[in-house]
């Protein structure tokens, strides 16, 4: 008989086999939920209401850092993107560079998220735009936010106000209250998020970058970092009972992803073909975009953990072993 386990995670190409059952881990019966991740990750960090999930990876680390140890997390790697270069602002607050941020009021769904946490650090690093150089304007209040459920204080020197709960993150920019976002969620259909408009298409905003591809590519290769937003977590206790479901769970996201990659290699395989794209690109695009595992991952992982104690998430610098189950520090 098989052991049964609730997961939620958001759907993407790289989680829909496990979803769909196309995938299974052996010895374990799945029950699926799809979620969005602003609500998956309040749910489960507030009530614990799933025994495996996608997990925010600045909030698994504080978490970890003011000792909470019902999760173990599983270098699982859901999502991956370049948030950073997306920051949105109003055309007519003479915002042209980065450095014209300071002294700015910015939205931001979450403080503690992790893209908001890659977007500071990423202006800090690159730009000399510190934390303490904007004000910040949080959505989700304490009753729906990870933060209330992991003991977040706004850092000593950052200035953090909470957008009541009569008006959303969109009103406030369209109304002129705000200059800017870090990172702007709309119409997402879940329990947290509360903004509806579409401000990406408005016409009195744009993109603090005017090519945000490019600028991702500039950091890409001067770094090699392409950050790592969510991972995966599993109940301690039920890590401990059955301590083989770890290596089973992680095998089968393994093949999940090798199903994304074999879709994605196709895809590219075929516009070389038609000549929609030059030949060149081949060998870069031929590279994995996603892989799972500490190993391949340490050098992202560890930034991440940085950035958190520079920006004050975590009051200690957190080890990948204090994250992650021991067997994972060979993968």
């Amino acid at each position: 008989m098989k052991l049964q386990l609730s997961i939620a995670m958001a759907d993407n190409p790289r989680t829909r086999p496990i979803l769909d059952g196309r995938i299974s881990p052996d010895g374990i019966d799945l029950v699926c939920t799809p979620l969005h991740a602003s609500e998956l990750f309040w749910r489960q960090l507030r009530f614990g209401d799933f025994d495996i999930s996608e997990m925010s990876m600045s909030s698994l680390m504080a978490a970890v850092a003011a000792g909470e140890d019902r999760w173990v997390g599983i270098p699982i790697f859901t999502t991956r993107k370049m948030f950073q270069v997306g920051v949105l602002v109003r055309k007519d607050r003479g915002i042209e560079k980065p450095s014209d941020l300071k002294g700015k009021k910015m939205g931001v769904p979450e403080y503690q998220q992790t893209a908001a946490l890659w977007t500071r650090g990423y202006l800090q690093h690159e730009y000399d735009v510190h934390p303490r150089d904007m004000e910040f304007w949080m959505e989700r209040n304490d009753d729906h936010s990870q933060g209330a459920a992991t003991g977040f204080r706004p850092p000593a020197d950052v200035k953090l106000s909470y957008i009541p709960n009569d008006t959303s993150m969109g009103e406030m920019l369209v109304e002129g209250k705000l200059d800017g976002a870090l990172r702007y969620l709309a119409g997402t259909n879940n329990l947290v998020d509360r903004s509806t408009i579409d401000l990406y298409k408005h016409p009195d905003f744009k993109t603090l970058f005017p090519d945000p591809h490019a600028e991702g590519v500039r950091f890409y290769q001067k770094t090699g970092i392409y950050p790592i937003n969510h991972g995966m977590v599993i109940k301690r206790s039920i890590a401990e009972k059955h301590p083989w479901v770890l290596l089973n769970i992680f095998k089968a996201f393994q093949k999940a992803n090798d199903l994304a990659e074999k879709a994605r290699r196709e895809a590219v395989e075929y516009h070389l073909e038609t000549g929609l794209l030059p030949r060149e690109a081949r060998k870069a695009l031929a590279t994995p975009l996603v892989q799972h595992g500490v190993i391949a991952n340490r050098k992202v992982l560890e930034t991440t953990a940085q950035w958190s104690h520079e920006q004050g998430l975590t009051p200690r610098l957190i080890g990948l072993d204090e994250l992650f189950a021991p067997q994972f520090m060979e993968f």
